[in-house]
């Protein structure tokens, strides 16, 4: 190798520090691909439908989601602009390291490394949902009685399904990373043809369907919470449904690496994905409301599945269970991607314990270790999941999905800040926003700052401190996972990290040195 034989990405990674390692042969649309697939309306917008259901009703739904969606735009515009200024794996926190310094580079970091855990805890465990319910619509009962009404039981079986779903798609992220964009090209079309297939069948088959009026008027509080605290307090809970479901577009950042033309097709894959998803969603979610014929069944319930149980028939609903779950299979595959490509570039640069384990990669190039540090950790976070009461399993999963949710956030929104406070100074890639950033990166910026404070809340009055009835099994402990995370490498930070993490190690030095010793062979 010599200097020559660099294309133009592999000249940009090394002005930014690194030599190519992963294998470069993803295309801008397998990059669009990947955050689309993480993204994946038919698995966020149907696994906590229940959410914005009993926190809002449908007016939650149907007004609330574009709105909110607006908000997701500035955020994902924010972060396309700093993934063409900087196409590495490392994405979020190598921003965000370049930006304002190491300490700022070690706190992103861990917020987006547990955040990307907590998306893939919560997809898997929604994928064995409603596995578990397709299965039972089949009556099936080999190793598992799949019929089975008793929560504990339903619980344990869930968690079984969801630990093997991860299995499944670690096995296919040490495989090939060929093979892995082959998937992500489907999961897009399996996605698009998908939702057009859900929409016709909850039009078509539902013996009647609500109003417009209903659909785009209606409020109800299952909460428990007062209506008097409707406006300020339960329907902005509801939020989680868009927030939860638009998350994991830093993919196509994580993916730079391994795309061509990465500072423009990077870009355009993190916006992109967002947009289409917005509209997708927005769809799929209007001709699941207009079909919940029976609103008392989703009463407690954290998904979508009692909508398609009782508005359509048992073929019909199984056709859609099925749509939904291979979307949610594709996109637990692609999450896994992401968050190992990110576990990779972290312990790359030293900051994870165990660094030099995490960052090794197999003969096919892909990070084997980092898929498999993220896949255990995505199961210890579930474990609460497998002990439930009437309260704890939706709980559990509401708290898994809202931990990934804030975790990812905040960790957009640092760099965001960050080049925001740097105004005119900072040095864009080939995708900018032009003067657009002070606004664009001001609105980003303010919304997630809410949203975090939203996302701590309780979900349910037995869940707030110091009240009668107060039970642990209804906590939100997302925030409590993070702030003990944070407490954690807070105090590590200051103790030693500060003296021994620089931020983006260059391993580009190692490059320079096979260069020169070819050359160095040259003389006597």
């Amino acid at each position: 190798m010599n200097a020559t034989t660099l294309t133009t990405d592999e000249q940009r990674l090394a002005e930014l520090g690194y030599k190519q390692e992963l294998h470069r042969g993803w295309s801008s649309f397998s990059n669009f691909a990947i955050s689309f697939a993480i993204i994946c309306v038919l698995a966020g917008c149907l696994t906590t439908y229940g959410q914005a259901w009993n926190n809002g009703g449908p007016i939650a739904i149907s007004i609330g989601w574009p709105v909110i969606c607006v908000f997701i735009m500035c955020v994902a515009l924010s972060m396309a602009e700093l993934a063409s200024a900087y196409p590495t794996a490392g994405g979020i926190y190598y921003w965000a390291s370049k930006l304002g310094g190491p300490g700022w580079g070690w706190f992103t970091g861990w917020f987006n490394l547990v955040g990307l855990i907590g998306i893939v805890a919560s997809v898997d465990y929604a994928a064995a949902q409603f596995l578990q319910a397709l299965l039972g619509l089949y009556e099936v009962n080999f190793i598992f009685d799949f019929t089975s009404t008793n929560v504990k039981y339903g619980a344990h079986v869930v968690f079984a399904m969801m630990v093997a779903i991860l299995v499944l798609g670690g096995l296919l992220n040490v495989f090939s990373s060929q093979l892995l964009a082959l998937i992500n090209r489907i999961s897009v079309w399996w996605n698009v043809a998908g939702v057009a297939a859900v929409v016709l069948i909850l039009v078509l088959v539902p013996s009647h369907h609500q109003s417009a009026s209903f659909v785009f008027t209606k409020q109800i509080n299952n909460s428990g919470f007062g209506h008097g605290m409707f406006w300020f307090y339960v329907i902005p809970v509801s939020f989680l449904l868009t927030m939860y479901t638009i998350t994991g577009y830093d993919a196509s950042a994580h993916l730079s690496e391994e795309t061509d033309n990465a500072s423009q097709s990077a870009a355009k894959g993190v916006w992109r994905s967002v947009f289409y998803s917005a509209v997708f969603g927005w769809i799929l979610l209007l001709a699941v409301t207009f079909a919940a014929n029976n609103p008392e069944a989703m009463k407690g319930k954290a998904n979508a599945l009692p909508i398609f149980t009782t508005a359509l028939t048992s073929a019909a609903a199984k056709a859609v269970i099925l749509i939904a779950v291979i979307a949610q299979l594709f996109c637990g595959v692609a999450c896994l991607t992401s968050a190992s490509r990110m576990s990779f570039a972290f312990s790359r640069d030293g900051a994870i314990p165990g660094h030099n384990l995490w960052r090794r990669l197999s003969s096919k190039r892909t990070p084997t270790w980092a898929v498999l540090f993220v896949t255990a950790f995505a199961v210890i976070v579930t474990i609460p999941a497998y002990f439930p009461n009437k309260l704890g399993t939706p709980v559990a999963f509401l708290a898994v999905t809202t931990l990934g949710t804030v975790g990812l956030y905040i960790a957009y929104t640092i760099p965001t800040y960050l080049r925001w406070r740097m105004g005119d100074k900072f040095e864009t890639g080939p995708w900018t926003l032009g003067r657009k950033y002070k606004w664009i990166n001001g609105i980003a910026i303010a919304w997630v700052a809410l949203y975090t404070i939203i996302g701590s809340l309780p979900f349910v009055p037995e869940a707030v401190f110091f009240k009668t009835g107060f039970s642990w099994s209804a906590v939100n402990y997302a925030p409590l996972v993070l702030i003990a995370v944070i407490g954690t490498v807070g105090i590590w930070w200051l103790v030693s990290a500060r003296h021994t993490f620089t931020g983006p190690v260059r391993t580009i030095d190692e490059l320079d040195k096979e260069i020169a010793l070819p050359e160095m062979a040259d003389y006597p």
